[in-house]
């Protein structure tokens, strides 16, 4: 079920710690890349940061679908490849390092497929999944129809503020 975009209003949060690790040579190919991530996750945090410290670490992992496919089966039990996978860091005592937070892992063959198919740039697409990423991340869910709007409406608001049009707006007039 998908709610309408609306804006959310911005939360004093802090930033997150943005570790990007390119374990795909497919990724160069696309050099906007690490700055899509940066600015996605800045504009995340601005919008729900809430209840983490400041300097929480997040790693966002670029890899493919092989990879993907590995850990979605090792994890979840799904032996297929999906556009991105979140794993939440164990809670640690509180210490004077950066609190991690998890990592985002995003699959490029499926991220580019789905693009193409979508008609969307690709910079927007990674922009979504690392937002949506994050999100589970910070315990939202779209396991039901009142947290996947709840959800999806807090991804339209974050990816507003990057003037990337909703995800989940149909482009087919009829639906």
């Amino acid at each position: 079920m998908s709610a309408p975009c609306t804006t959310v209003p911005a939360q004093t949060a802090p930033a997150f710690l943005l570790d990007i690790v390119e374990g795909s040579a497919n990724w160069a190919a696309h050099g906007e890349v690490e700055a899509v991530l940066h600015r996605a996750v800045a504009a995340a945090a601005a919008m729900v940061g809430r209840e983490h410290r400041p300097g929480a670490e997040l790693a966002v992992i670029l890899t493919d679908d092989t990879t993907v496919r590995g850990l979605n089966r090792q994890w979840r039990g799904i032996d297929r490849a999906t556009n991105v996978l979140s794993f939440a860091a164990p809670a640690i005592p509180d210490l004077d390092v950066p609190t991690p937070l998890g990592d985002v892992v995003l699959a490029y063959e499926t991220i580019e497929r789905e693009a193409d198919e979508a008609g969307k740039p690709f910079a927007d697409h990674v922009a979504h999944l690392a937002v949506h990423g994050l999100l589970h991340l910070l315990g939202y869910d779209h396991e039901s129809d009142p947290s996947a709007d709840i959800m999806e409406r807090l991804e339209c608001s974050i990816l507003a503020r990057l003037q990337i049009p909703d995800p989940y707006a149909s482009s087919d007039p009829e639906t």
